[in-house]
């Protein structure tokens, strides 16, 4: 029987067919998004060591601040373990509406040349374990001064895996609000608001500091301040610029707003501390820049440069309202004010991302058919969604390290200083 070579083509074509449309299906690798992201995650991960802990440490009282450099590098340490054996998995990996599964479980099915987008899947689980680390670090702030080492260990693991983990999903892992249609493209809803509603919920469980209201509690080192506010805001160009995941034109984008959103939120604060003070500060202006990167997070990568400088004139005002007149409505003990600029400033810059992202105001535009009024309640919903989520989660992880060791230092300890007492050292020898 004969058989026409141009039959055997056309089998061997139609075979073929298949795995090629799975290639051009496949992104390439490119080498220039592995060299970029490589870079943006260590920038973030500078954010954690030594940005906050240097920001936060300067913040506090001398006799405190070994023990808050202690709390940010362990608790990164910890969280960098816990992530690889199942964080990552349950944040990414294909599962429910809240929750991944625990198929890529100590990362399993990760080869070398496993890849997202254009990059290496392994780039991918360290970025995303640099997201994971600040979170957590960004709470110990307003809980600072008090709480016992060993309940900051056992918070930092339950609630990581029962709030970031889940919220990451949702936003970012295909879970509930990713189909809802919630914008957030650097963390303004995973991160800020997340780890700020966490820390308030700590603030009001432990109580406030001995002598709170009575004694001066001043941060006891504001060079130290400007060093870690510094470190954040260079750092924050990988958080901001990478979530682009290639070094694309939304990187450029981001990296610009970054740049405008902070300047105008620093010059925000620095006036409106000005009028009500009679005199302008520095603790104000590195106050102002952390204020308008939190701000920016959400919107980096969807509005345009005037959207972004408005987002940070505003977050500045918010910022300073938040640590000056909410905190004292709150009548809470949050020596970091970590609610009073990640919370406001998160919440201010994840609803005003609804707004500047309309093409009509030079963001990147909506989804097909929604309206600017759609997009704000979106964005409404996933604060409240992260506001509930985070909040149940941190009192159940904070009850639980009650019960195992204990919130709360003894006060005599506590006034002594947790520098010595937690860890047997001194910052200062005199």
């Amino acid at each position: 029987m004969k058989i026409r070579v141009s039959s055997l083509l056309g089998l061997a074509a139609a075979a073929l067919l298949p795995s090629l449309a799975m290639a051009a299906d496949t992104p390439a690798i490119d080498k220039a998004d592995n060299a970029f992201m490589m870079i943006c995650t260590a920038l973030v991960l500078f954010m954690t060591l030594p940005g906050i802990a240097l920001f936060y440490g300067g913040l506090i009282r001398s006799k405190n601040v070994l023990s808050m450099l202690t709390q940010v590098t362990v608790t990164f340490a910890m969280v960098c373990v816990l992530w690889v054996i199942y964080g990552y998995s349950m944040a990414f990996a294909t599962g429910n509406a809240f929750f991944g599964g625990l198929d890529m479980f100590m990362l399993k099915g990760i080869e070398l040349t496993s890849q997202s987008g254009t990059i290496y899947q392994l780039i991918h689980v360290a970025f995303q374990a640099s997201f994971a680390c600040i979170t957590v670090a960004l709470v110990v702030g307003a809980i600072a001064e008090r709480i016992r080492f060993s309940a900051v260990l056992i918070f930092a693991a339950i609630w990581l895996t029962f709030s970031y983990l889940p919220l990451t999903h949702m936003v970012w892992g295909g879970g509930f609000l990713a189909a809802d249609g919630a914008l957030d493209f650097a963390g303004g809803t995973v991160v800020h608001i997340n780890a700020a509603v966490a820390g308030l919920t700590g603030a009001y469980l432990l109580g406030k500091r001995a002598g709170f209201g009575k004694e001066a509690f001043k941060p006891h080192n504001l060079p130290m301040v400007f060093t870690g506010t510094a470190i954040l805001y260079i750092g924050w160009f990988g958080f901001n610029a990478g979530s682009a995941a290639a070094a694309n034109e939304i990187a450029g984008l981001a990296f610009l707003n970054t740049v405008v959103a902070t300047a105008g939120a620093i010059l925000a604060w620095v006036i409106g501390e000005w009028m009500a003070r009679g005199k302008p500060s520095l603790l104000g202006a590195c106050s102002g820049c952390i204020a308008g990167l939190v701000a920016i997070t959400s919107a980096a990568g969807t509005v345009g440069v005037g959207g972004a400088l408005i987002i940070g004139l505003v977050g500045g005002f918010a910022g300073l309202w938040g640590v000056t007149v909410l905190k004292r409505w709150l009548r809470v003990d949050d020596p970091c004010d970590v609610f009073g600029v990640h919370g406001v400033c998160g919440i201010v810059g994840c609803i005003l991302t609804g707004v500047f992202t309309s093409a009509s105001l030079s963001g990147t535009g909506y989804a097909e058919g929604v309206t600017m009024a759609h997009q704000v309640w979106v964005q409404l919903f996933s604060v409240i969604v992260a506001f509930i989520w985070s909040g149940v989660a941190a009192f159940i992880a904070f009850k639980v390290a009650d019960l195992a060791v204990g919130l709360r230092m003894p006060e005599e300890q506590e006034r002594e200083g947790l520098d010595v007492n937690s860890h047997g050292e001194n910052a200062y020898n005199q």
